[in-house]
């Protein structure tokens, strides 16, 4: 299983370019679809967990679905898979590339990689969206209209939709 944990994040790690945003989609098509170590729904709550803890949220994502799978050595190997294709990209360009910015292949290649990664960001917002139910919708564009337009800090709807969101569970439960 640690293997497996390992191998899996490696192989996402080393194949996703751009935000963790990116990576979403094919954490997401492995841990669900192909290994079945998560159902959906499960996922996307830890997916959210991640996204309001500091740091990288596809590192916590890594962190949760390893922590889940075997405890701490799970956790530390799923990161381990995750972050080293990564770091051994930059210490390559580090030590071998010093005019890599100036490069106009290199340029030329990530101008070309944009509207693939834009794509795989897309992908689960759209996916997620397409799951709510339309009093969420219309919250969720409310949202998105007052962070864009007013230049609200985002914090705020994060704080104040886990505050709703315990409260509608509390009274749930009631």
């Amino acid at each position: 299983m640690l293997l497996q944990l390992f191998w899996t994040f490696l192989k996402i790690g080393a194949f996703t370019f751009g935000s963790g945003y990116a990576m979403i989609p094919l954490i997401e098509r492995e841990v669900i679809d192909k290994k079945k170590w998560f159902v959906k729904e499960d996922f996307w709550n830890q997916f959210t967990i991640a996204q309001s803890m500091p740091g990288p949220f596809s590192l916590n994502t890594a962190v949760f679905v390893g922590y889940k799978m075997k405890g701490r050595i799970g956790a530390m190997v799923s990161v381990l898979g995750l972050v080293i294709p990564s770091f051994l990209i930059i210490l390559m360009i580090a030590v071998y590339l010093t005019d890599f910015r100036n490069n106009v292949w290199v340029e030329a290649a990530f101008k070309g990689m944009r509207p693939a990664i834009i794509a795989l960001i897309a992908v689960p917002c759209i996916k997620l969206f397409r799951s709510l139910k339309m009093w969420q919708m219309a919250i969720t564009v409310t949202a998105a209209l007052i962070i864009w337009l007013l230049g609200v800090s985002p914090v705020y709807f994060i704080f104040g939709g886990a505050i709703v969101g315990i409260v509608l569970t509390y009274y749930k439960k009631s």
